[in-house]
C-alpha cells in the first residue's frame, strides 16, 4: 500500500523562502521515495526539470497562485511559460471572488484559458480552494472545472484556513464523477491521513510531508 500512496503523491515545497538546496533536495528524495511529482513554485521549474533528468518523476508547478486573482490572460501566459520550461504539470487556482459572486462565465473562462493554453502538453489541475466555499459552492466549481475540460480538481492550495478533508474529497469525487481525478492538498500530514483521502475518491496526494506517509513517521514532516 505503500508504494501505491508514493505513486500518488505530488511531493510539494511551495514555500516562499524555499531555496535552491531545498528544491533539490527534494527532487532526490522524490527520487528515492517514487513520488509522482515535485511540485513547486515557477521559479524552479527548470532547475527541477534538470534534476529529475532521466527519472520517472514528473515537473509540476502552479498557475495562478495561490490567490487566483490573476486574470485569465496572465494564467494562460503563466502556463504556456511552466511548459516552455519543462512542466509536466500545472495546478491552477481559481478565481475564488468570481465564485462567489456567481460569475461562472468568468471562473469557466478562466479555468478554459489555462486547459486551452496547456494544450494537452501537460496536464492541467483546478484548485477551488474548499475552505473558503460552501458545499454547493465546492460542486458549481467542480463543474465548472469540468465543462472546462480539467483533468483533475484539486482541494486547496495549502495557504488558506483549511485543507483537505475526506468529506470534501467524498463530494467532489460525487461531483465529477469518476471522468477526473481528485486531488487532496493540505492536511494530509501522515500514513491515516492518506488513506482516509484515497478511501473517499482521491487519485493523487498533495503534501509536503511525503516521507511521513510514506515511512508512518511523523516526525518526518514539512510545510509548503
Amino acid at each position: 500500500m505503500k508504494n501505491k500512496i508514493a505513486n500518488m503523491i505530488d511531493h510539494t515545497v511551495l514555500k516562499a523562502i524555499a531555496t535552491r538546496e531545498e528544491v533539490i533536495k527534494i527532487c532526490n528524495e522524490a527520487k528515492e521515495y517514487e513520488f509522482f511529482s515535485v511540485c513547486i513554485n515557477p521559479t524552479h521549474v527548470e532547475l527541477v526539470k534538470q534534476e529529475l533528468e532521466g527519472s520517472n518523476v514528473k515537473v509540476c508547478t502552479v498557475i495562478g497562485f495561490p490567490l487566483g486573482a490573476n486574470t485569465p490572460e496572465v494564467k494562460a501566459f503563466e502556463t504556456r511559460d511552466a511548459i516552455s520550461k519543462g512542466a509536466d504539470e500545472v495546478d491552477m487556482v481559481i478565481n475564488i471572488g468570481a465564485l462567489k459572486d456567481k460569475n461562472y462565465d468568468l471562473v469557466e473562462r478562466d479555468i478554459k484559458a489555462v486547459v486551452d493554453a496547456a494544450d494537452k502538453k501537460a496536464l492541467v489541475k483546478v484548485i477551488i480552494e474548499t475552505c473558503y466555499l460552501t458545499d454547493e459552492e465546492k460542486k458549481i466549481a467542480c463543474e465548472l472545472a469540468v465543462k472546462a475540460g480539467t483533468d483533475y480538481v484539486k482541494t486547496s492550495t495549502g495557504f488558506g484556513t483549511g485543507g483537505s478533508t475526506p468529506s470534501d474529497i467524498k463530494l467532489m469525487r460525487e461531483t465529477v464523477g469518476e471522468s477526473i481525478g481528485v486531488k487532496a492538498s493540505g492536511g494530509v500530514r501522515n500514513d491515516k491521513d492518506a488513506v482516509a483521502v484515497i478511501d473517499a475518491g482521491a487519485t493523487r496526494i498533495g503534501a509536503s510531508a511525503s516521507i511521513a506517509i510514506v515511512s508512518g513517521d511523523d516526525a518526518a514532516t514539512g510545510g509548503y
